[in-house]
């Protein structure tokens, strides 16, 4: 079981960027990781997620945006955000996926985008 910590999300005038940081409490070398998000009154959607092998997918929203990466020394994929827009507004998520080992989340950071 990994356990995944979000930092970084806070308050940014509507053109700004914001840099979010999901460390894990171990390894994540094979496990597929991801950003997701939810904003209120809305489901949770993927934003962007990278394979274990550094492939990388975006919703189509963010793409030439929104830039993710992995560090896997350092146990650490981040999302980096420029050109945000209001609609970006929502509880930004940590996710690793492993086929044997499973699905974790991490508590979420707040990213609030004013117009």
């Amino acid at each position: 079981q990994v356990q995944l910590v979000e930092s970084g999300g806070g308050l940014v005038q509507a053109g700004g960027s914001l840099r979010l940081s999901c460390v894990a409490s171990g390894s994540i070398s094979i496990y597929a990781m991801g950003w997701y998000r939810q904003a209120p009154g809305k489901q949770r959607e993927l934003v962007a997620d990278i394979t274990a092998g550094g492939s990388k997918n975006y919703v189509a929203s963010v793409k030439g945006r929104f830039t993710i990466s992995r560090e896997n020394a350092k146990n650490t994929v981040y999302l980096q955000m420029n050109s945000l827009k209001p609609e970006d507004t929502a509880v930004y998520y940590c996710n690793a996926v492993q086929e044997l080992l499973g699905r974790f989340w991490g508590q979420g950071t707040q990213v609030t985008v004013s117009s």
